[in-house]
């Protein structure tokens, strides 16, 4: 019985912390779960396939996930106001799905590495981009002569 309400404490949890998040930390959190997906999936990939071929599915399903989520990332592009930036991102996400679609078909873990690799690059410089624009501006201290 414990079990189940600490899942259901968790999820309420994870949902309330979707819910209230602003864009970035939600485009942050996609990127997180994206390359959590890549991460499994790429280790499914490397494990001999022929002796455990059920961990063709559950690649399969961790690849899918993470095309799922770019393409979120896709959409949720404002091209009008995102200009070059958002055009950018949108080639390289197309790019991505393209990349991880060959990955899938072909079984080859490094494509989808290759993919993540990239993610966790965007995903920080989302975070640090979040971070500047979310922190207090840096100034004085009220009361302090600081000409000497």
């Amino acid at each position: 019985m414990e079990i189940v309400s600490y899942n259901q404490a968790l999820s309420a949890y994870r949902e309330t912390r979707v819910k209230t998040a602003s864009q970035g930390t939600l485009i942050v959190m996609l990127y997180d779960e994206a390359i959590k997906n890549m991460n499994s999936a790429s280790s499914f990939l490397d494990s001999d396939l022929k002796k455990e071929p059920s961990k063709i599915e559950k690649a399969n399903a961790h690849i899918l996930k993470s095309q799922e989520i770019i393409t979120e990332l896709m959409a949720s592009l404002d091209m009008e106001a995102g200009g070059e930036i958002a055009r950018n991102l949108l080639s390289l996400y197309s790019w991505f799905n393209q990349q991880l679609l060959e990955a899938n078909m072909e079984k080859k873990g490094d494509k989808v590495l290759s993919v993540k690799n990239m993610m966790e690059d965007l995903r920080g410089a989302w975070a640090e981009a979040i971070g500047k624009a979310t922190a207090p501006a840096q100034t004085a201290p009220a009361g302090i002569n600081i000409a000497g």
